[in-house]
């Protein structure tokens, strides 16, 4: 099962309500996977900046972390997350800090603009937990989870980011992930969880590292990924989404002169302001779409 969305705003009214916009799709497939949810969203950057996303366990007092952490790193505590912005040439002073004071936290995301959050329980819960309906974004993505092969937990939550300001999350199942774990544990890339989804986005994480563009990448996916999947990619500038070559898995997408936006089902679309005139399409097998706001 599970459900993915994402919204691209080409517009920066809708980007002022891309938060409340995503909630709703999100709430909107609670059916498809109501064990956990997640979703990450570009918002703006701060000059000179780096944002780690931290997750805590239930109840960690990030405000007490504040009183012992250095004043240059600020803190924005979001439930069971937090927001960390640090000066970019201080990102290991803060990295090593962390680690010292607060082992206890995990770094889920990092990047000039991305800020990721994923929790255990209903999809409008988390989106409420974490105050989706309030951010402001250029762009962001989303997954409601059915754990079929695992127990629930944050662990297997999407979506997972294994590189700066980069992110996917993914229906499906691939087949040959032990392979590519293996692969590129060799190069030097770190798994945290045993989700395959983990290895999709750290697969994509070091073809970009290679100088690849996305769209590139994700033609490589297509050679070197097997398996049943449909992936939503988020990155800096850029919206991606691909389907394997059979494309078993549901998907529909519009556009608009104001949107991109992707659903694994119709009613995730349906609320999307100016939907009626949309060209709407499911997207087609073994076919990269790319959306980048630097074009």
């Amino acid at each position: 099962m599970c459900g993915i969305v994402g919204l691209f705003a080409k517009d920066a009214a809708l980007a002022a309500e891309l938060g409340a916009h995503l909630a709703t799709m999100l709430a909107s497939l609670a059916d498809r996977g109501p064990d956990s949810a997640g979703f990450a969203v570009y918002t703006s950057p701060i000059d000179g900046a780096v944002k780690l996303t931290l997750r805590g366990p239930p109840g960690y007092d990030f405000h007490a972390l504040a009183e012992h952490v250095p004043e240059w790193i600020g803190i924005e505590p979001r439930g069971t997350h937090a927001v960390l912005a640090v000066p970019a040439t201080q990102e290991s002073h803060a990295r090593a800090t962390l680690a010292m004071l607060a082992p206890e936290l995990v770094i889920v995301g990092t990047g000039h603009s991305m800020e990721l959050f994923k929790e255990v329980g209903q999809p409008a819960e988390v989106a409420r937990q974490f105050y989706l309906e309030r951010v402001q974004a250029s762009h962001g993505i989303g997954h409601t989870r059915m754990a079929t092969e695992s127990a629930v937990t944050i662990d297997g939550a999407h979506p997972y980011s294994t590189g700066p300001d980069q992110c996917l999350v993914h229906n499906g199942s691939l087949s040959n992930h032990n392979q590519i774990r293996r692969e590129l544990q060799r190069l030097g890339y770190r798994f945290a969880t045993e989700n395959d989804t983990e290895v999709a986005a750290a697969y994509l994480t070091a073809k970009l590292h290679t100088g690849l563009s996305l769209q590139a990448a994700l033609e490589a996916a297509l050679d070197d990924l097997e398996g049943f999947y449909t992936f939503v990619v988020g990155t800096e500038t850029g919206f991606a989404v691909l389907r394997d070559p059979i494309a078993c898995k549901p998907a529909v997408m519009a556009e608009t002169d104001r949107f991109v936006a992707f659903g694994t089902e119709y009613r995730a679309l349906v609320d999307l302001p100016g939907i009626e005139q949309a060209r709407v399409w499911e997207p087609e097998p073994a076919t990269v779409y790319v959306w980048d706001r630097r074009s």
